[in-house]
This record gives structure tokens, sequence and C-alpha cells, in this order.
């Protein structure tokens, strides 16, 4: 089953085990569709998964930074060296908010928000670890 969003409990979660004030870096693993999958009513016309992923990308990076986060790094994925059997992502992101806090000040953004239509249409699965460096 895809993980395209975290749930109210991932997110208490996430809450409870980040620590606080400091800066955190989440990893991003994603597999787009094809083809995006937009809901019927949502107006969004045909486009790839990556096209639909790059529309949520123009909203997403001015909230990173309107957070006083960063990309750190952005790059194609090409094989899973370790992984279970059939495991592939297409592209890694790694992004540094300046606090957990801040991280999820940005989810809560009204524009953000409605700007995950996009992510959703565009993703067939990912995953989203939260780290800090040592």
């Amino acid at each position: 089953m895809p993980s395209l969003e975290p749930s109210r409990e991932q997110l208490e979660r996430y809450a409870q085990a980040m620590p606080a004030d400091q800066p955190v870096l989440m990893l991003n693993l994603l597999r787009f569709n094809e083809q995006a999958r937009y809901p019927a009513d949502s107006g969004q016309g045909p486009c790839t998964g990556r096209e639909a992923y790059a529309r949520y990308s123009r909203v997403a990076g001015r909230k990173v930074q309107g957070v006083g986060g960063s990309v750190e790094l952005f790059a194609d994925a090409h094989v899973a060296l370790i992984a279970p059997a059939g495991e592939q992502w297409d592209e890694v992101l790694l992004v540094r908010y300046p606090s957990r806090e801040a991280f999820l000040g940005m989810l809560a953004d009204p524009e953000y928000r409605a700007a995950t239509l996009h992510r959703r249409a565009a993703l067939a699965d990912s995953r989203l670890i939260g780290t800090t460096r040592r």
C-alpha cells in the first residue's frame, strides 16, 4: 500500500520523537506515477507524475524557504542496492528545517496544504524520514 501522507498518529509520533529546537533533515524518497492521478473533480488537466510534483514543488519550495529551511540535496535515484526486491525510487530529496516546529508549521499552512493535491496526484509511493545531524 502506498504511503503518500502522514496520518495524525504519525505526525504525533514525529512531534514526540524529534528533538526540539534544533535543525532537522527530512529525507524524502519519491516514486512517481507515470501519469498524475488527480481526482476527477480537481479541474487539473492530464500531465505526468513528475509534472504534477513540479507544481507541488513550486509552492512547497517557497514554504520551505518561508520557515527558514532549504533543500540540501535533490538527486535522481538509480538503483536500490540494499532494499527489498522490487523496491525502486525515482528521486531523493533532503530538506533542512530549522526545527521540528518549523516543519510542522509549514504542514499546517493553508497554501501548502492546498498544494498537496499535486503531490498526491504525482506520487505512486513515498517515504519521509525525520533525521538530525550528529
